[in-house]
């Protein structure tokens, strides 16, 4: 398997990461989506991996960082209590 080039490589990986807190910052665009998206795509194929998270992991295993990603691979759906943590209880909004 060919290896990317490290200083290429670290600023895809330094793209992904701009992008995905633009994208926590500003979910309802898509446009930032896409382009997160393309990223994460090409991080994929460069690493030769399926998911952007085992790319993300890949490629910082490869440039020797230690390091994860500011947002979990899956957020948790319940809580210890059993309560869907995507909705708040009583219907009200926060």
């Amino acid at each position: 398997m060919l290896l990317p080039d490290k200083a290429a490589l670290a600023r895809l990986l330094t793209r992904y990461r701009t992008q995905e807190r633009s994208v926590l910052a500003q979910p309802h665009r898509a446009d930032l989506h896409r382009a997160l998206e393309d990223t994460a795509y090409t991080l994929c194929v460069l690493m030769d991996e399926r998911t952007v998270q085992a790319a993300v992991r890949a490629a910082e295993r490869y440039l020797g960082r230690t390091g994860h990603s500011p947002v979990p691979e899956r957020p948790p759906a319940r809580t210890e209590t059993g309560g869907d943590r995507r909705h708040s209880s009583g219907g009200h909004g926060r």
